[in-house]
């Protein structure tokens, strides 16, 4: 496994078209939930992608600082073909790892769908709000606490 992480102008359109693609695949298609997929926040999020040797794509995050200052992450996804051989597990390791290394010392506050909070949990992360739906899902915000 590789882990590779860009901003958008390091990217390749090809690379970018790629990870676009599955995006939709996943929180459009899949998760039957049409809206703004590409937003404003992919301009400036570092794009994190674990791949196997070959180059396949595994798992994908993004890791932005969002316009109130929270450093945050999202539109994680694990393609279909690769569910169920724990890539989210270390998907999220890293990606918690590199919003440390570039954010020291700051707290990471995500909106998780509401299914996933043991997930989370497991990684130190605390609900900070009740399940609310966004897009027709229902989510609740979490975070983990920075280090003093």
């Amino acid at each position: 496994m590789k882990i590779e992480v860009k901003t958008l102008d390091e990217m390749s359109a090809r690379e970018w078209c790629r990870l676009v693609q599955e995006r939709i695949k996943v929180f459009v298609v899949e998760q039957h939930c049409p809206y703004q997929e590409v937003d404003a926040d992919d301009y400036h999020a570092l794009h994190l992608q674990l791949q196997t040797d070959q180059g396949q794509l595994v798992g994908y995050t993004r890791i932005y600082q969002r316009a109130d200052g929270q450093i945050s992450f999202g539109r994680v996804l694990v393609p279909m073909q690769y569910r169920k051989h724990h890539y989210g597990r270390r998907l999220i390791q890293e990606t918690i790892a590199v919003a440390q290394e570039h954010f020291p010392g700051e707290p990471i506050q995500i909106q998780a769908q509401a299914y996933l909070q043991k997930f989370y949990e497991s990684f130190g992360f605390r609900p900070i709000s009740a399940v609310y739906l966004e897009d027709n899902i229902p989510h609740l915000d979490m975070v983990l606490k920075g280090e003093d």
